[in-house]
């Protein structure tokens, strides 16, 4: 089964290159490292408003992908 991530966008002008959530600066790793850390997916939400639910599960599911 195929993954859908059309959240994660790369671009060379953007972030440096790195993965980023649906173009905005706010990198895949970002994300990650919070939810390494303890935070909660509200939490993450709650602390950069421009994220959506379904970004941060795209970015795990990325992250499984990727490795």
């Amino acid at each position: 089964m195929m993954l859908k991530i059309d959240r994660i966008t790369s671009n060379p002008n953007v972030m440096n290159g790195k993965a980023c959530i649906r173009g905005l600066r706010i990198t895949v790793s970002l994300v990650l490292n919070l939810i390494a850390n303890g935070m909660q997916k509200a939490e993450i939400i709650d602390e950069y408003p421009h994220l959506e639910p379904e970004d941060i599960d795209q970015c795990l599911q990325y992250e499984d992908y990727h490795l």
